[in-house]
């Protein structure tokens, strides 16, 4: 049986693959290393304020807000 390109389609939506942050199993745990690295690189460049107590989602999140601001990513 060959899939077509509507059921691929529907196959990727119905995935795990990417999540957003806020179904994470994990997402209430503390951010990872590389996640608050990371972030607080991004708050450097931006002037903004690095916040050590945020959750995986959190950071997740607030990554990818300081990378659209800045045009990252």
């Amino acid at each position: 049986m060959t899939d077509s390109p509507k059921n691929a389609e529907q196959a990727a939506d119905t995935s795990n693959v990417e999540k957003s942050p806020e179904n994470w199993t994990t997402g209430d745990e503390a951010m990872t290393g590389a996640q608050a690295s990371y972030l607080q690189t991004l708050c450097e460049e931006a002037g903004e304020t690095f916040d050590e107590n945020l959750t995986k989602a959190q950071a997740s999140e607030r990554i990818d807000a300081l990378q659209d601001a800045a045009n990252r990513g």
